[in-house]
């Protein structure tokens, strides 16, 4: 059983990956806590993606002490007696950060976070869903959420490039890497017993699922 090697899981990816709809359907099928972002939440969301350069910092720091919340809960929690499926890594919002702010607001929020954020357990394994930009970007067009029609193409595609960077270099916990374009993990119970299969015969620290068309 997954929960019997990993409490506490993660899942992460770009907007329109699906890691929601995955760490969803793991809690459930596992009976686990969910710890889903809420992003219909924050009200400076819809106005960021009309104008990033002037809502871009208000965005960030409600993720940020929404966030902290959220994570001072999980600090608080028995992870030994608890099993967990978060849509988000902590560690993550600084990736955001980054991509979104000037260099001065960069520096105020590093500050901000830095002697704000809790210690936070590490997770005991990352499911990490990747996909083309372009398959984002479909995805995205796709499900329509209102906040996200504003959103450009070219953004997705940069945020892409950030994940790959950030994971490309993360080894606080081990990390399943998956190449989604292929598999629907909500609607196929075929895909997500694979997924199961290949994570609980997971090995090593680092490791890598695809599925050909």
């Amino acid at each position: 059983m997954l929960f019997d090697k990993y409490r506490y899981v993660v899942v992460e990816g770009p907007i329109g990956v699906g890691k929601t709809s995955l760490a969803r359907r793991l809690a459930k099928h596992y009976e686990a806590t969910a710890l889903l972002e809420k992003p219909e939440e924050n009200p400076f969301l819809a106005r960021f993606y009309e104008n990033p350069a002037r809502h871009a910092l208000s965005t960030q720091l409600f993720f940020l002490f929404q966030r902290i919340d959220e994570v001072r809960d999980l600090a608080q929690m028995d992870l030994f007696r608890t099993s967990t499926v978060a849509d988000y890594l902590f560690d993550k919002d600084v990736l955001f950060a980054r991509l979104n702010l000037s260099d001065d607001e960069f520096a105020l929020y590093q500050n901000i976070y830095h002697n704000l954020a809790p210690q936070v357990p590490a997770p005991d394994l990352v499911i990490y869903l990747q996909a083309s930009p372009e398959a984002l970007v479909e995805r995205v067009h796709r499900r329509a959420t209102p906040y996200e029609r504003q959103i450009a193409d070219s953004y997705l595609m940069r945020l892409a490039q950030a994940y790959s960077d950030f994971f490309y270099h993360y080894d606080t916990a081990p990390v399943f890497i998956v190449n989604s374009e292929n598999l629907n993990f909500v609607d196929s119970d075929e895909h997500f017993a694979l997924l199961l299969q290949r994570i609980e015969g997971m090995r090593g620290k680092r490791e890598f699922f695809s599925r050909g068309a």
